[in-house]
């Protein structure tokens, strides 16, 4: 008869073995796409409410500041433009505009094998933030970030299986000028990661010179249209409710060029959208739809993304929260909205309001990141690396973000009820006749990596393990973690003929 401990061990070399085997994507405990939706934290009459509220906030109060072009689009789909130069929009074209609107997108990354589909209750975590500091957590410091910083940042979201896609994190602080940041911007980011990128355009004269530098990345202008793996995210409007009239016309220009579009509203509650998180919401989603109304107008059909980003205030001081509990509700109701109507949609998750990657940030990411995947929100941006309310970004603080986001994944999956979960055969074997466990049972082999999620930089030893494994440390776990990543030359980065090609037509502040 085997010995206990007999049976004990050879599960354990069984559980390592299985593990040592990789995953089909299907099999995965977490991945891409994964449908959460199971909280709802507004009722089927609250959001009703919310929605007759928005349809006459934009009938009603209407947009400002449209430029010409807007104006002509908006009133050509039926807009009205009144005598105090205001947009309204009555009801039956916002409802038209749903009605008409795509019901799911995809968006593109250079390797296929990331593209993301966005419908539904179908979750993507990913960065953004535009930070301007570099979090140093060696000393504790911030200094302004760099190109090179943000290369590094695309060059390490590019490795993590929970990071999706990557939009700037951070602004390059070291290229003054306006033109050659953007367009460095989106160099770094590209030559950093085959996944979707997501970025933004000072003025609209720049997007001419970012598209001519896409098409050769692409492969052509027919490549590039076919497959699209660069986003513009677009602060069209200046909350409340006035549209921001040089993102609506670099907007326009990116239309043309056929690159998605992120609608952000970026309003923040009790300064520049209302305290109460409903009218945070009711706002938010105003604005958002007047800007699919722009983008129909446009182009019908174009890919757009409903970007709700209202952030949370403390209402003491008048400063950014966004690590608050506050701001985890806002997200998951704007994600609510975006279900309500259908649309693919977006909102902001994971940031820290502390200043460093500590007990304080853990909690600040993990509830609003959980909250924003069980509630299906398609694209979570900022969900990793952000710090003093999206001030400062730190690269071990992405990297512990991705076993963050992992178990943020997890929760969303929810939990699978069907014949063989049950387990009532399993049980039945292991306690009438069996070894009275369910070590090294075939269930246990099978499930160990299917339903489970094992984090790569956290640490699960006991005590006695741990001190023998030398007290390891997060951070410094982290950091030997980012180090060796940006060891090697990226894979992202080009081929030497396009490569050149680019460095000959663009200034180039990454060393070749």
């Amino acid at each position: 008869m085997t010995s206990p401990a007999t049976r004990r061990a050879g599960g354990r070399a069984a559980r390592r073995e299985a593990r040592a085997n990789p995953l089909s994507d299907t099999l995965r405990p977490v991945r891409p796409g994964l449908e959460g939706g199971l909280y709802r934290p507004l009722s089927d009459a609250q959001m009703t409410r919310i929605h007759a509220a928005v349809l006459d906030a934009l009938e009603q109060i209407g947009l400002a500041d449209a430029p010409p072009s807007g104006v002509d689009y908006l009133t050509g789909a039926g807009a009205i433009l009144g005598e105090d130069g205001r947009i309204r929009f009555p009801r039956a074209l916002i409802e038209d505009t749903i009605a008409r609107a795509n019901r799911g997108i995809t968006l593109f990354a250079r390797d296929p094998h990331h593209d993301m589909t966005l419908s539904g209750t179908r979750v993507h975590y990913g960065t953004a933030g535009a930070a301007v500091h570099l979090v140093d957590v060696a000393t504790g410091n911030y200094r302004e970030s760099t190109v090179q910083d943000l290369h590094d940042a695309a060059r390490i979201a590019d490795t993590l299986d929970n990071i999706h896609f990557v939009q700037r994190p951070m602004v390059c602080r070291d290229i003054p000028d306006n033109r050659e940041m953007d367009l460095n911007t989106l160099y770094a980011c590209c030559a950093g990661t085959t996944k979707h990128v997501g970025t933004s355009f000072t003025e609209v004269g720049f997007v001419t010179d970012a598209f001519e530098m896409l098409h050769l990345i692409a492969g052509g202008e027919d490549k590039w249209r076919e497959r699209p793996f660069v986003s513009n995210s677009n602060c069209f409007v200046v909350p409340p409710m006035k549209f921001a009239t040089e993102s609506c016309l670099v907007m326009e220009a990116c239309i043309a060029g056929g690159m998605p579009i992120l609608l952000l509203s970026a309003g923040q509650a009790g300064a520049t959208a209302p305290a109460p998180i409903a009218g945070a919401i009711v706002q938010a989603t105003a604005e958002c739809l007047a800007g699919l109304v722009y983008v129909n107008a446009v182009r019908p059909g174009h890919p757009a993304i409903f970007g709700t980003w209202p952030f949370v205030s403390d209402l003491r001081t008048g400063a950014m929260s966004g690590g608050s509990g506050e701001q985890a509700l806002l997200t998951a109701g704007c994600a609510q909205m975006h279900h309500f109507y259908g649309l693919p949609g977006g909102a902001a998750a994971g940031i820290a309001d502390a200043k460093l990657p500590d007990m304080q940030a853990g909690w600040e990411q993990a509830t609003s990141n959980v909250m924003a995947g069980l509630s299906g929100l398609n694209m979570v941006y900022e969900a990793a690396g952000m710090h003093a309310s999206l001030l400062g970004f730190c690269h071990e603080s992405l990297i512990l973000g991705d076993d963050l986001i992992g178990q943020a994944l997890r929760c969303a999956r929810g939990i699978e009820v069907d014949e063989d979960t049950l387990s009532l055969d399993v049980i039945r074997a292991a306690c009438i006749g069996g070894p009275g466990h369910y070590l090294g049972a075939p269930q246990t082999l099978a499930r160990m990596q299917s339903d489970y999620l094992y984090p790569t930089c956290a640490n699960r030893a006991s005590p006695k393990e741990w001190v023998e494994q030398g007290q390891p440390d997060l951070i410094a776990t982290a950091t030997a973690k980012k180090e060796r990543i940006l060891a090697t030359r990226a894979p992202a980065r080009f081929d030497p003929e396009t490569d050149a090609a680019i460095r000959a037509r663009f200034p180039i502040h990454l060393e070749a």
